[in-house]
């Protein structure tokens, strides 16, 4: 879905909920052997995978590596199913969250290029009338605004809410409705604010502009032209995972774990709906950097940032896609995202080093830090 947010520490992206899984949990023989290059290196993502499974209690975690050969590896580490023990499906299929928001963004940009939408129109032009109250306008609030996150509306999501009946449908306009609700956070323009209410607008533009369903749209000009044969958007009601995949869980107040695989995420819609592999993500992000989806003019549009600090230290915004600085020099662009049960990590660099990491449980604090860490040293390694 989208997760609650994509992966920041941020008020509207934080990880809130903490992870400590007994020990006994990963004890069924579930973590992966570390694999050793030539010469007895040990795999370094492997490595960090074990790590995040045996001394960050996840339950499980998975992720694909592009690395400077140009070549894709898959890995595995942990219990793809707490009550039998399952092994992780090697790429299995995972809710990737607030990545979404990155298939959506670039769904608008393609109708920018096509000359059917205006980064700088405001929202009123495509949905008339529908963007009203306390210091909300939609006459003055800009497309490009709301993929920036800098429209200063309000975040409709109410975790609690989601948590409590996670099978719930959601209509989109009444997920719009409880943002109208509320006071706009600032004047459209003036600051950044990560909130998902921006991607619900931005899905239903989409929809009023081509006339088709948001997922149809996504499937049709992103899934079926770059060949990504595991990621769809659900279709309403679609409550599963298709493919193989591990279970997905979240910690509640009492300390149990709660399985929330099977969960209805219309309420992420176009901020965090879709279900795809760590390879589908690697690929979906090399093709977008290589220029596959979009004309130079609307990456270069895309790749345009403001600070966004709140996510992580020297991240910065662009439209639907995220910078971060990585150790070894240079950015990695990507998105990431977090919804009950899920949470990836990821980005592709320039010269098409790509890594999407997926863990099967929100991480807190330190082991959010340790995701992080893991994907950095996949890209610098």
């Amino acid at each position: 879905m989208n997760e609650y947010v994509p992966q920041s520490r941020s008020r509207h992206g934080r990880r809130w909920v903490a992870t400590t899984v007994a020990a006994g949990v990963v004890a069924a023989g579930v973590l992966a052997p570390t694999v050793a290059f030539a010469g007895g290196r040990p795999d370094s993502v492997q490595s960090s995978l074990n790590a995040l499974v045996k001394e960050d209690g996840l339950p499980a975690a998975l992720a694909a590596v592009k690395g400077r050969d140009g070549r894709t590896r898959t890995y595995t580490a942990g219990v793809g199913d707490l009550a039998t023990g399952a092994r992780v499906p090697m790429d299995g299929q995972i809710r990737i969250g607030s990545n979404t928001k990155t298939f959506t963004a670039v769904v608008v940009l393609q109708l920018v290029a096509e000359g059917k939408v205006g980064l700088d129109s405001p929202v009123e032009s495509y949905l008339p009338g529908l963007v009203r109250g306390d210091g909300i306008d939609g006459r003055h609030i800009t497309v490009r605004q709301l993929l920036q996150h800098t429209s200063g509306l309000p975040e409709y999501v109410d975790k609690d809410a989601i948590l409590t009946d996670p099978t719930r449908y959601y209509e989109p306009r009444e997920l719009l409705d409880t943002a109208l609700g509320q006071k706009a956070h600032f004047a459209p323009g003036t600051s950044w604010e990560y909130n998902n209410t921006n991607y619900l607008l931005a899905g239903l533009i989409i929809q009023k502009v081509t006339g088709r369903p948001l997922g149809e749209e996504i499937g049709r000009r992103i899934v079926d032209r770059i060949g990504l044969r595991h990621t769809y958007v659900p279709a309403p009601g679609d409550m599963g995972i298709r493919e193989a995949h591990p279970k997905g869980y979240n910690r509640g107040a009492d300390g149990s774990l709660r399985d929330y695989t099977e969960l209805d995420p219309s309420w992420g819609w176009a901020a965090g709906a879709a279900v795809s592999t760590p390879s589908d993500v690697t690929r979906f992000f090399t093709a977008l950097l290589g220029g596959r989806l979009l004309p130079a003019a609307q990456l270069a549009q895309m790749r345009t940032t403001v600070a966004a600090d709140a996510i992580a230290p020297g991240a910065r915004y662009g439209l639907g896609l995220v910078s971060r600085p990585l150790s070894c020099g240079g950015v990695a662009w990507g998105h990431g995202g977090t919804i009950p049960g899920y949470d990836t990590a990821g980005g592709a660099t320039d010269d098409g080093r790509a890594v999407s990491l997926a863990v099967t449980m929100i991480p807190g604090g330190e082991t959010g830090q340790h995701v992080e860490a893991a994907v950095d040293a996949a890209l610098c390694r």
